[in-house]
């Protein structure tokens, strides 16, 4: 079964435009966003069998992409609309 991606713009369509500008504008809100999707891809990549991590592994990198998710989501509440 392929298991799907979480790109943040689908995580948070409302903010779709926010996050292109502050990706733009905001250093630490772009270095965030990298380390976001990189995490997403490889917990995608363990997921889907292409890569191979123990258990313990893959629940830290989902652990991480929670915590940069919540990090992410608060700098999107925080820029004014």
């Amino acid at each position: 079964m392929q298991v799907e991606h979480h790109p943040l713009a689908l995580e948070f369509p409302e903010f779709k435009d926010t996050i292109h500008t502050l990706k733009l504008a905001n250093a630490h809100f772009a270095k965030l966003f990298d380390e976001y999707t990189d995490t997403d891809k490889a917990i995608n990549r363990a997921e889907n069998g292409v890569d191979h991590l123990g258990d313990a592994a893959l629940e830290t990198l989902k652990k991480v992409r929670i915590q940069l998710k919540d990090q992410l989501f608060q700098l999107l509440q925080a820029h004014p609309a």
